[in-house]
């Protein structure tokens, strides 16, 4: 399970502005990211670095089109569990180690879990629902079926309200 970073880094807008930058096109030159935000491509490139080392560019990925592969059924499961000591951790990697599990979310409230899978077909969908009551602990599922999908982009500095941008950046609200 991921840990809130104990000690965040410092971010001022450049930071931010590379950030949103990348995370919209990870391809993008080290040249165009200097021209664009009007400084040298050796500062690109320091800090770029130091966003690696501080884990907060976590890796660089392509985004691979689901329906490309015909993954066209999407679910969403609501997973109650039994609770022992340690069932978040031990359950919640069970979830996410399932094939056609995309995301998995521990809750609190009505469920405990929430997991987000995609495959191919209803007989996917009903093997795949089959191994996830079959993890220990699992009492129940509820799936809810996804019908239309509106733009998937997923983007963290992009998205930031105000609010947060200041938080970032260390501003006083």
């Amino acid at each position: 399970m991921n840990e809130s970073h104990l000690t965040a880094p410092e971010f001022d807008e450049t930071d931010l502005a590379i950030l949103e930058r990348v995370e919209r096109d990870f391809d993008v030159s080290l040249e165009t990211l200097a021209e664009d935000l009007d400084i040298s491509k050796s500062t690109i490139h320091y800090r770029l670095n130091k966003l690696k080392e501080a884990d907060v560019i976590t890796g660089i990925t392509a985004d691979v089109d689901p329906l490309a592969l015909g993954l066209e059924m999407v679910a969403i499961t609501d997973v109650s569990v039994t609770h022992e000591r340690g069932y978040s951790e031990a359950i919640g990697e069970r979830l996410n180690e399932l094939d056609g599990v995309e995301q998995v979310y521990y809750t609190m409230g009505d469920v405990d879990f929430v997991a987000i899978s995609r495959v191919q077909s209803r007989d996917q969908l009903n093997d795949l629902i089959d191994r996830i009551v079959a993890i220990d602990g699992i009492n129940e599922t509820s799936s809810k079926f996804v019908m239309q999908e509106f733009d998937n982009d997923r983007t963290v500095a992009a998205d930031l309200t105000d609010e947060a941008r200041a938080a970032v950046l260390g501003e006083d609200g």
